[in-house]
């Protein structure tokens, strides 16, 4: 689906209407059950599919059908998560999640998020969270990549390098 609609120039389109029937999926707890029963056929879970997304893009009804018929309709959540990944490092974009011990002042995140696209050349996207045990500092998470340069980080290396000698 990803490489149809690149090549048709709908990428955004179908990514865009793609999240928004995963957030459907996500929101609705008896559409996630009616999509995840494996008591329910295929065709029957195709047609309710066609029957929620109704005018959406061309190639996402086809996609969408083809995976109910598939039997993979119940992972749409993690096939969203997977065209989230492709359509960042399309665009060049790198989604990272700050977390900090207090809330940070938007020209303070604006200047850490601002080091980090810098280093790493691609448009940063971040989700920011406060965990006050931190008690000072930053982790930054980016995909698989960790970045701990909290208080309580710095303290737990110190605590296993004392216990390892």
């Amino acid at each position: 689906m990803f490489e149809a609609a690149k090549e048709k120039g709908q990428l955004n389109e179908v990514a865009e209407e793609f999240g928004d029937f995963a957030a459907a999926v996500r929101d609705v707890p008896e559409l996630r059950a009616v999509l995840r029963n494996p008591e329910l056929d295929s065709e029957t879970k195709a047609g309710i599919v066609v029957e929620v997304i109704g005018g959406a893009n061309e190639l996402l009804r086809n996609f969408l059908r083809l995976a109910a018929e598939k039997g993979r309709i119940g992972e749409i959540e993690e096939i969203n998560r997977e065209l989230d990944r492709l359509m960042a490092a399309e665009e060049g974009r790198l989604d990272v999640e700050l977390t900090t011990a207090f809330e940070l002042s938007d020209s303070e995140a604006s200047a850490i998020l601002k080091q980090i696209q810098e280093a790493s050349g691609r448009k940063v996207d971040a989700t920011r969270k406060v965990d006050p045990k931190l008690i000072g500092g930053f982790v930054l998470q980016a995909g698989s990549m960790r970045v701990d340069a909290s208080v309580r980080g710095r303290i737990e290396r110190l605590r296993r390098e004392l216990v390892s000698t």
